[in-house]
């Protein structure tokens, strides 16, 4: 079985949504002083590679722990959307052609090779899915989005304003951000899984996002 990581490393002083918790990984036992060795993490429920849970933007939503994780394996739709200038905006009718027979499909990934930047300000500067994009997966009985950008809504300037989220959120649905390594992923339905943490009763968990392809 061919595996590909889709998921950034955690390490200390990765970058995060502005405002989050800063992630600080560090050893607070060693085989030489303890006899075992163990790590500290502090972090943020939106740590690098993560799941958002309804909870996230929606008072009273699903947590990350209540979602079917039967949901969060299955055969994905990769979405090429590359070339995109800064803050550009992807809307339906630019990908619609790529999302023609989604029967059987559990999930969509949007590939723009932003994860490039991942680390830089111009990582903030991603590119952003219209709320249309989201009313027609939905309608496609599609509920599982993942982006390989900081978030599908616009990160700078967005007035506190949500709308992508708002819309598949809203309608119980989940968001994967922070995806990488889209471009290795070069066969078709590969079977993909972005099982989170289980924290209980909180609006996102970090997850290791990988996509699998069965040997024939």
């Amino acid at each position: 079985m061919r595996i590909v990581d889709l998921s950034q490393p955690v390490h200390t002083g990765m970058q995060v949504y502005p405002g989050d918790p800063e992630v600080t990984l560090s050893t607070v036992a060693t085989v030489v002083e303890d006899g075992y060795q163990v790590a500290s993490l502090h972090a943020g429920s939106h740590t690098g590679t993560h799941l958002d849970a309804p909870l996230h933007s929606i008072p009273g939503g699903r947590a990350v722990d209540a979602i079917d994780l039967a949901r969060l394996v299955g055969p994905a739709r990769i979405v090429r959307c590359t070339g995109l200038a800064a803050r550009e905006t992807i809307r339906w009718s630019d990908v619609a052609d790529q999302l023609e027979d989604l029967d059987g499909i559990a999930m969509v990934l949007f590939r723009t090779d932003w994860s490039e930047h991942f680390g830089s300000e111009r990582y903030l500067e991603h590119p952003v899915l219209a709320a249309e994009v989201a009313e027609q997966l939905l309608s496609a009985g599609i509920t599982v989005v993942g982006v390989d950008t900081l978030n599908p809504d616009a990160t700078l300037d967005n007035g506190d304003e949500l709308p992508f989220h708002a819309v598949l959120l809203g309608a119980d649905g989940v968001i994967v951000e922070n995806l990488t390594n889209l471009a290795q992923v070069t066969w078709d339905r590969p079977l993909v899984s972005v099982l989170p943490l289980a924290l209980a009763g909180t609006d996102g968990a970090p997850i290791r996002a990988v996509a699998m392809q069965q040997d024939a």
